[in-house]
């Protein structure tokens, strides 16, 4: 544990401690369902829609998977005193890992009530079953949310260009980069080990590819949309 703390008090004064946590909470994987909706009415033919539609649902999305999550879990931390450092134990992310899955719980029976296109809605299910997937690995080893937020986020480019006709290359160049980035930063800060990440992404791409793409999506849309 002393080693730990002597590890932690030299990297903050090394010059890329700072810039490594930036981009870690710059990437913050609750914000990923709200960007995929965001890059939607953006780049999609949805743009045409009303600005109201759009801010409200942009609103339930905003409410339910980054305010509320990010509020429950500061008020975990608060009333059990536990400071930021604390979840880089895996024992401490079960509660957080649990606060987050009801939200998005609660916002999926929101979308439906709503009657929201399937591809909203699997956009909601991608993250969620990417947390449960998480969830259930970190019952027995610690995982990546970091980095199944950013593989979520490649495999929605690669989902989303077979959906609706457009060349996903340029940007899956981006994300890809920013990937490599952000992970590197996450072994950087001992957040976690390499595996820790490869396994993260690995849970985020693959559960969302198979949900949101063509191919696959008859089955998720006959038992859950």
């Amino acid at each position: 544990m002393e080693e730990r703390k002597e590890y932690v008090t030299e990297t903050t004064h090394d010059p890329w401690y700072i810039p490594a946590r930036i981009l870690s909470g710059v990437l913050n994987p609750f914000l990923v369902p709200f960007l995929a909706f965001v890059g939607m009415f953006v780049f999609t033919y949805l743009r045409v829609m009303t600005l109201q539609y759009k801010l409200i649902l942009l609103g339930i999305i905003f409410c339910f998977t980054i305010l509320i999550p990010l509020f429950t879990i500061y008020m975990f931390r608060k009333i059990n005193n536990l400071g930021y450092r604390a979840f880089a134990v895996r024992q401490n992310r079960i509660i957080p890992y649990i606060l987050t899955i009801i939200s998005y719980i609660f916002c999926y029976f929101i979308l439906r009530r709503l009657k929201m296109p399937w591809y909203m809605i699997g956009i909601l299910l991608s993250a969620l079953f990417t947390i449960i997937g998480c969830f259930l690995i970190n019952l027995k080893w610690k995982v990546s949310e970091h980095m199944a937020g950013m593989g979520g986020i490649i495999a929605e480019l690669v989902a989303f260009s077979a959906m609706f006709g457009f060349n996903p290359l340029g940007w899956l160049c981006i994300f890809i980069l920013l990937a490599g980035l952000l992970g590197t930063c996450r072994i950087y800060l001992e957040e976690h080990s390499f595996g820790e990440v490869f396994t993260g992404f690995g849970v985020g791409f693959f559960v969302t590819f198979l949900i949101l793409h063509p191919v696959t999506k008859f089955f998720i849309v006959k038992f859950f949309i």
